[in-house]
């Protein structure tokens, strides 16, 4: 594949965003996550960002604001959440591209912790480690191995333990569900 590239989304790229959720999982359940968080303001506009090919969007990427809450604090983190790619362009570099993009990028704005439910063989590459293991847990029935964290700065984790609170579009939407 030539060349695509990264940028945050704008306006204009919302229908296309939907789409690639859409196709990406088969069904609309991450797509209308996005819209959801979207419209009930639970973004940051420079933590959605899609990759282009050829004038056209072929994968995106979102990160949300989210709370690890024990019940001594509420420790600000984000969350990765979804991360899709048209499956023409699956396995060529585009996932990666928009994980260590979007990483940078929560670096870049001060976010020091970033949650993700994924793939347990995929996310480690990135950093991502077992969150459990480091005494964080989901807020749902989800295997261990694939509830994980990263750590966007050293030290980061020390000290931090509890459950993570979702922005209310996740259970409105379904995501948690299964």
């Amino acid at each position: 594949m030539d060349s695509f590239f990264i940028r945050s989304e704008i306006p204009a790229d919302i229908p296309a965003i939907f789409a690639v959720n859409l196709q990406a999982f088969g069904e609309d359940g991450e797509a209308r996550l996005v819209r959801a968080l979207r419209n009930d303001g639970d973004y940051i506009p420079g933590l959605s960002l899609v990759a282009v090919y050829e004038n056209k969007i072929i994968g995106h990427i979102l990160f949300v604001p989210i709370t690890i809450e024990s019940d001594h604090a509420h420790v600000p983190a984000i969350a990765l959440a979804p991360l899709s790619v048209c499956q023409e362009h699956q396995c060529q570099g585009v996932g990666s591209s928009l994980v260590e993009e979007g990483l940078r990028a929560c670096r870049q704005l001060g976010h020091r912790i970033v949650i993700v439910v994924g793939h347990p063989t995929y996310y480690p590459r990135f950093g991502f480690t077992t969150a459990p293991a480091l005494g964080i847990k989901a807020p749902f029935p989800c295997k261990n191995e694939v509830f994980m964290v990263c750590p966007l700065v050293p030290g980061a984790l020390d000290g931090i333990h509890g459950t993570v609170r979702y922005p209310p579009a996740f259970d409105a939407e379904g995501a948690h569900a299964g």
